[in-house]
């Protein structure tokens, strides 16, 4: 559906998100809600428990239930804050990666306090480069074809996620003395019941979309929800943790309780200065330069992905109200911060409410108060596996790799970046390393064809920068 710019509003909140302009509904907007809060609401169990995972270097860990309760306020409220400042259908929650590195990498090196100072830290550094035009003309300086591309390796990376995550696609270990690192399955065999409910829950969820089911998305999630529970009180599986047949993450199962009262202690546990004198000023410049290289072109390939899904995107690849949004983005990494959860960031799991029909901030206001009743229905979203949830992210990953006719394959310099672009995110498990390699690929080959009158000046720099990333391992070698 294109943008509707002759429709007429119909009252003054249709005129603020823009609802008829869009050429949306209010029903739309909620069925959309609702199918992002389902395809994300993973994210409150699994921050938690990566978080938890790592100490800092006093030894000290977090607690899950504040990290649960935490992650859950911040999301809601970042949504909500998208949805009514940038008014463009992209949900955030703590952003998968970035919290590894942070629990990994970051905390050993000093305490939890200082870690999540330095993700406030880079919050604000992005902030100030939103409020400058900084970011917004880096979006502007990337070719339309290769934020194109951008959005066709993340419809791909959606699809390897839900895959991966509901178990049709398994990591083959070492230990097998392989050079295959995945296979189907387990032992390249579709052997476990929580595999075939996402099987059958997708090809049901597909069947729902062919023929045009209004909500057939988060119908499909439902209906597999439903299914998983059925499967689970009959052949008590349990998680994949104690049982390699089991559950990914949630096992569906009833709960004892609905409403939980949420933990949040950790809320404004950050601390910006010590960490200096900790660790050190060079392995500090390295933490925030890698934690805003990420944040910084995630969120742009997540933006061009979400809004060519919604057909929101202008000639050059823009969306509505971009300076509005990236500045919402770089608030969400800074209050993840400040409540001890990591950088909050945009999701590309938006792009599957999208997919469901959403246009505009509404949706957002849906999804947001929807993360915000997890904090005390965190019971109750537990109940949704990820087997059921995944069928939403191989649907919507089709849906975006419809684009690629837009990438002309005939000039190299631009098909060769568009390919690395778009195969590196799936295989690297990386919006951003898709992103450098294309970039620094489409610098360097047209330069060597003599087109670098093509190449916007600004294009030099973020090679650069990309290039540095890249570098960042033998770099923190040497600097730690």
């Amino acid at each position: 559906m294109s943008i509707d710019t002759e429709s007429p509003a119909t009252n003054g909140f249709d005129r603020y998100f823009e609802i008829t302009k869009r050429g949306s509904t209010i029903s739309r907007e909620i069925r959309g809600g609702f199918v992002t809060f389902f395809t994300m609401a993973y994210i409150v169990v699994l921050n938690p428990l990566i978080l938890a995972g790592g100490a800092d270097a006093t030894g000290a860990k977090l607690p899950i239930a504040a990290l649960a309760a935490g992650t859950a306020l911040v999301a809601g409220l970042m949504t909500i804050l998208m949805g009514v400042v940038g008014r463009f259908p992209l949900a955030l929650a703590a952003g998968l990666g970035v919290n590894a590195l942070v629990a990994y990498e970051i905390a050993p090196e000093m305490t939890w306090a200082d870690a999540m100072g330095l993700v406030v830290i880079e919050g604000v550094l992005i902030a100030i480069l939103v409020l400058t035009g900084l970011r917004t003309a880096v979006f502007k300086a990337v070719p339309t074809q290769l934020k194109t591309a951008i959005g066709v390796g993340i419809g791909l990376f959606l699809m390897i996620i839900g895959l991966v995550d509901a178990g049709f696609v398994h990591r083959i270990p070492d230990a097998a003395n392989t050079t295959v690192p995945v296979e189907l399955g387990l032992g390249g065999k579709l052997m476990t019941w929580p595999t075939l409910v996402f099987a059958i829950g997708l090809l049901f969820t597909l069947v729902l979309f062919v023929r045009k089911v209004k909500g057939a998305i988060l119908i499909g999630i439902l209906g597999t929800t439903v299914l998983a529970i059925i499967v689970e009180a009959i052949a008590q599986l349990g998680p994949a943790i104690t049982n390699p047949h089991g559950w990914s993450l949630n096992v569906p199962t009833l709960p004892d309780k609905i409403i939980d009262t949420p933990d949040l202690s950790l809320i404004g546990e950050f601390n910006v200065l010590d960490s200096w004198s900790r660790a050190g000023v060079l392995v500090v410049l390295m933490f925030i330069f890698t934690l805003l290289v990420t944040d910084f072109f995630d969120t742009m390939g997540t933006m061009v992905a979400v809004g060519q899904e919604g057909e929101l995107l202008d000639a050059e690849g823009m969306p509505p109200r971009t300076k509005e949004i990236l500045l919402v983005d770089s608030i969400a990494a800074a209050a993840g911060g400040a409540a001890s959860v990591s950088s909050n960031t945009s999701y590309v799991e938006s792009a599957s409410g999208v997919g469901e029909g959403a246009r505009t901030g509404v949706a957002n206001l849906v999804t947001g108060v929807l993360f915000l009743l997890a904090m005390f229905l965190a019971p109750l979203v537990k109940v949704v596996p990820f087997e059921a949830a995944s069928t939403a992210l191989v649907v919507v990953g089709f849906l975006m790799i419809t684009t690629v006719r837009q990438i002309d394959w005939s000039d190299y310099t631009i098909a060769v970046p568009a390919f690395l672009t778009v195969t590196l995110m799936p295989f690297t498990y990386s919006i951003s390393n898709g992103i450098g390699a294309g970039i620094i690929t489409y610098v360097v080959l047209k330069v060597a064809t003599g087109r670098a009158r093509e190449i916007h000046p600004l294009m030099y720099g973020i090679a650069a920068l990309f290039v540095l990333y890249f570098a960042r391992g033998p770099l923190e070698a040497w600097i730690l």
